[in-house]
């Protein structure tokens, strides 16, 4: 019998098709053993196609998957009509308010993020890494939203599974960089052995989201690093020593 797809949701994003997904429910076999959905992780691309259409079916049936190459930055494009895998544009966050569109976010650690204004019916997915997340790429989300007619004030943001603070040590040198963009930042930092901390990416995004006037902000509270049978994660597979990892996706849409 075929497993199926895991598909997570949270009740604040219910007005769209939304799902945070895992590796259960795939096709690849090894390292990539199970969901994996990144083109660039030397996988079988066959075997990738069929899992992002499983993705795609599992949460959105009939759309159009829509992913962006990231880069870690704070880039962000407004979606009117989607592209080909091998036309997509550099950025780590999407909007749209295009039905049939699903917005998608490749992840192993790095923090997915999913917005929808119900009202205005407009939508985001964000990439959210340290790097992005420190540079703004969830306010840069926010603000494209707002261009398209949505409300801060009425948009849900949900952080969707990540590495979680337990798993996540850093340098000093890491520490400092956030410290010194803004002296609160000391807060998600506890630390740990000589020159080094534990980082809660998970909590420092949600409270960017918070700060931003986000009017509903939730976590799932998933830790990819910890959980190997339902998680890629890039850490772990370095951690082992293992030549490669696969990708995770998070997923939304409007029907």
């Amino acid at each position: 019998m075929r497993e199926p797809v895991e598909v997570l949701t949270h009740p604040a994003l219910a007005g769209a098709a939304h799902g945070f997904l895992g590796r259960r429910g795939g096709v690849s076999t090894g390292l990539h053993a199970g969901l994996n959905v990144g083109w660039g992780s030397e996988d079988d691309p066959a075997a990738t196609a069929e899992n992002r259409a499983r993705a795609t079916a599992a949460v959105l049936p009939g759309a159009r998957l829509t992913c962006a190459w990231q880069i870690h930055s704070p880039a962000v494009v407004t979606v009117t009509e989607p592209w080909t895998d091998d036309a997509r544009p550099q950025a780590d966050a999407l909007v749209t308010d295009r039905p049939g569109v699903l917005l998608g976010i490749l992840t192993a650690d790095c923090a997915p993020v999913l917005f929808h204004d119900p009202h205005a019916g407009v939508i985001g997915a964000a990439h959210a890494g340290w790097k992005g997340a420190l540079t703004g790429v969830t306010d840069a989300t926010l603000a494209a939203m707002e261009a398209l007619g949505a409300c801060r004030d009425r948009i849900a943001a949900v952080v969707g599974p990540c590495i979680a603070q337990k798993s996540y040590e850093v340098d000093d040198g890491f520490e400092r960089r956030f410290v010194e963009a803004d002296p609160a930042n000391a807060r998600f930092f506890r630390a740990g052995r000589a020159g080094h901390a534990w980082f809660d990416l998970e909590g420092y995004v949600a409270e960017r989201l918070r700060a931003a006037g986000v009017g509903t902000v939730a976590m799932l509270g998933e830790d990819t690093y910890a959980q190997a049978d339902r998680f890629f994660s890039f850490r772990r597979a370095t951690h082992r020593g293992e030549p490669g990892y696969g990708r995770e996706i998070s997923l939304i849409g409007l029907g």
